[in-house]
């Protein structure tokens, strides 16, 4: 009698398990090789990739475009830190500048430093422009939100899977509920709020979208009582939404713009922050940096993901192609399986919402049947699957992903 051999992705997930530290829940998966919409895991088998590296890689893997410039440059300088000038960064910072119409950009790595310079940078603004009291600076969160998890970021969370064994927790925070004008407009009298930080639409919380005036009512009311309104687009940027940043879908552009993920098409970490120069010029040389923020290799390879965006036209192609998306979820599945009560989303940032409670595991056992009919998701909060597909995903293959989900779905439905 013999026994069947483990499988390469077997052996690679139980290494993972042995050495690694065990802060994360993948789908058993192992992934070797990307290419546009689709990946291949190391035994070769082909999924369509409906999660996009939690929209980090809009632009489709491995762009040739984005790797071009990625090659290129990695052959004649990737780092010089910003204690000497290099010949990339203003180049840089002049497009983004441009391209976002912004008058500056501090760079970043990752997501969570784009969010906590954010908030250096408002508090900074708070005490030498609005003349808040020393230390006494207050910033207005919103409840479900989530921008990483650094000791700053789960200080402002209200999920226990973030926060808790891990205080004592940042100072100077105020969580009020999403969605809620009445809320915000009681803690704008505070004289001390220096500003308002919140999701456009709250992605970790599982595709959650505000009142159509939510946003720029929200925008005009920290006009009103000088506040500082500073939109985390981490997710919902770089034309996820069917706009370049989401805020654009209200008509008002945010007085700090946090950005990452896509901003390199996920080929390594970029993020940046935008403001105009009353706010940015706050901060003064040795208060704020980075070694690796605004390194050429990142420079170069931003610069291209973003002529991507524009050159492709994926916030056009991601409005037209999640208005289908939606239209296909609501007609072949929610309407026709009671396991599925609501999709609701923006431009290729959708959810689909499983009739079961938050600790049950349905929405999980539908992603591992999805992904063995070859589509990749991801759970959210339980009950919640998000699906956000590379924004260069052609209209027959949405159509196709659709029909694998449905088919899942189905199959589910009727066990």
């Amino acid at each position: 009698m013999t026994t069947n051999p483990k499988t390469r992705s077997q052996e690679l997930m139980q290494i993972e398990d042995k050495y690694g530290a065990h802060n994360y829940h993948p789908l058993p998966v192992v992934l070797a090789k990307g290419e546009g919409v689709n990946l291949w895991d190391v035994e070769g088998k082909h999924y369509y990739d409906f999660l996009s590296a939690y929209s980090a890689v809009n632009q489709g893997h491995c762009h040739p475009h984005i790797l071009k410039a990625l090659h290129h440059q990695s052959s004649e300088l990737t780092l010089t830190s910003r204690a000497f000038y290099n010949n990339v960064l203003g180049e840089y910072e002049k497009f983004m500048a441009e391209f976002f119409g912004y008058d500056k950009v501090l760079p970043m790595n990752t997501g969570v430093e784009g969010g906590e310079t954010a908030v250096k940078l408002c508090r900074k603004w708070g005490y030498t422009k609005k003349g808040i009291p020393e230390n006494q600076a207050k910033i207005i969160f919103v409840e479900g939100n989530f921008w990483g998890r650094t000791l700053a970021a789960i200080s402002s969370s209200t999920d226990p899977s973030s926060y808790s064994g891990f205080g004592p927790y940042m100072p100077g925070y105020e969580l009020i509920p999403y969605n809620d004008l009445d809320a915000l407009e009681a803690a704008l009298q505070d004289p001390n709020v220096a500003g308002f930080m919140v999701e456009p639409i709250q992605g970790e919380a599982g595709v959650v979208v505000p009142d159509d005036d939510y946003l720029r009512r929200a925008f005009e009311m920290c006009q009103e009582q000088n506040v500082l309104f500073i939109a985390d687009e981490v997710q919902t940027g770089i034309a996820r939404t069917g706009k370049l940043i989401c805020c654009e879908h209200h008509g008002f552009k945010p007085d700090i713009l946090i950005l990452g993920k896509a901003l390199s098409g996920g080929v390594l970490p970029v993020s940046a922050v935008l403001a105009r120069d009353e706010i940015m010029l706050c901060i003064k040389p040795g208060e704020h940096g980075s070694t690796f923020g605004g390194n050429p290799l990142a420079c170069k390879v931003a610069m291209a993901a973003l002529e991507v965006v524009r050159d492709e036209n994926l916030s056009e192609r991601a409005e037209k192609l999640g208005q289908i998306f939606r239209d296909r979820m609501q007609k072949d599945v929610v309407e026709k399986y009671d396991i599925a009560t609501l999709v609701r989303g923006k431009g290729l940032l959708n959810a689909v919402v499983i009739n079961d409670t938050e600790d049950s595991e349905t929405a999980w056992n539908i992603c591992l049947k999805l992904r063995d009919n070859g589509l990749l998701a991801k759970p959210t909060h339980g009950n919640i699957i998000r699906f956000a597909p590379p924004l260069v995903i052609t209209e027959e293959e949405l159509h196709k992903c659709c029909d694998i989900i449905a088919d899942t779905i189905s199959g589910w439905a009727n066990e």
